[in-house]
């Protein structure tokens, strides 16, 4: 038995192994890139999220619960908010513009929210507009349940698709083994709305009693990265893995992305999560990463305002303090760069509606990417 026992445990580390020997594309260091780095909006903690206005001014979600609107070269700051659960890596998160906001003037926003019976928070989406620097028209569009007071994996990023669905994450607030393979519960899903917050008919699971039936993909564990492709109109996330196995995936409605099944990391004390990279009725990863770069942020280059990067995406590291371009060619990436080497924690990135690259780093602000001439 003692001896069985060994085999198991020797089988599992050799697989684990295995996946940490797997060829990675080499990172490269360009020596000129098309930019120039210029920070515009100073003196942030954690801009956790940003939205450009039809105006050119900028709406920043600082995590600790501010909501600033840049315009004129300075911040005014937001009031009415609703109580933000700062705790962790929780707090006011991703924000989001409705595709028609000139008609409607809708802004969409994640937060850590206390509501509820249990004690602690999670993650809720509300929307409301502004007037006169002030939320009004607040309408909570959905809170997961339950509370709970542990301070990791709140998600959360929002995007529209072609048709006006709205798509906001919501991590599996550390419960790996509860939450993001049941159906039932909240936590480790993206989820698909209309812009009012109802549930879309053809959701995946719209007809199972059961469900939630706001969920469109599940089995994820803590997605910090969501973008619609700009040809495509896919939607496009990717997610924190534990120490190692981060991912990339494009969205399909009702899969199973996995967690934690399934992934090419492992626990932090270095112990197997499971034998398995990939199983049957599973959707694989587009990329994954090992190490873990600890990705936060996400967005397409939609143009060639920067010579050579149109098509590629990027994503922010948290943990090596850069910012990644990947070349992704028949799903596949072919080349990775490091761009903003040490400028610090890239929490966040956008493309505006100008063509030009902003990247949110925590502890200093926005930088714009002004492209060289």
């Amino acid at each position: 038995m003692k001896n069985s026992v060994l085999f198991v445990l020797t089988l599992l580390a050799t697989i684990q192994a295995k996946a940490y020997q797997l060829p990675e594309n080499e990172l490269i260091t360009p020596e000129n890139p098309p930019f120039t780095a210029t920070l515009i909006i100073d003196e942030l903690h954690n801009p956790w999220g940003m939205a450009f206005l039809p105006d050119k001014t900028i709406l920043v979600t600082e995590k600790s619960g501010k909501l600033i609107h840049w315009k004129s070269d300075s911040k005014t700051f937001i009031t009415n908010l609703p109580k933000v659960y700062n705790r962790g890596q929780g707090g006011l998160m991703d924000i989001a513009v409705h595709p028609d906001y000139t008609t409607n003037g809708w802004i969409y926003f994640t937060y850590a929210s206390t509501e509820g019976k249990a004690k602690g928070g999670h993650t809720a989406l509300m929307r409301a507009r502004i007037e006169n620097n002030a939320l009004i028209d607040k309408e909570l569009l959905y809170k997961a349940a339950p509370n709970t007071t542990k301070g990791q994996h709140f998600g959360s990023r929002i995007a529209f698709d072609d048709q006006g669905h709205l798509y906001f994450t919501i991590g599996e607030r550390g419960a790996r083994d509860e939450n993001p393979q049941s159906l039932q519960r909240d936590g480790g899903k993206v989820y698909r709305l209309n812009d009012d917050g109802s549930i879309p008919d053809d959701n995946p699971f719209v007809d199972n009693t059961t469900a939630k039936s706001a969920i469109y993909s599940y089995g994820h564990r803590n997605p910090q990265g969501l973008v619609k492709h700009p040809r495509t109109g896919k939607l496009w996330s990717h997610e924190h893995g534990p120490r190692g196995g981060d991912e990339i995936n494009i969205l399909k409605a009702g899969a199973n992305y996995g967690w934690p099944l399934v992934t090419y990391g492992i626990n932090y004390d270095g112990t197997a999560i499971t034998p398995y990279t990939e199983k049957k009725g599973l959707e694989p990863p587009l990329h994954y990463w090992v190490p873990s770069i600890a990705p936060s942020g996400m967005a397409f280059v939609s143009t060639d305002t920067y010579a050579g990067y149109g098509g590629s995406l990027l994503v922010g590291s948290l943990a090596f303090q850069y910012l990644e371009r990947l070349v992704i060619e028949n799903r596949q990436v072919v080349r990775r760069e490091k761009l903003l080497d040490g400028l610090g924690r890239v929490r966040n990135v956008k493309e505006g509606p100008d063509g030009y690259l902003y990247v949110g780093v925590e502890g200093k602000g926005i930088y714009k990417l002004t492209p060289k001439k």
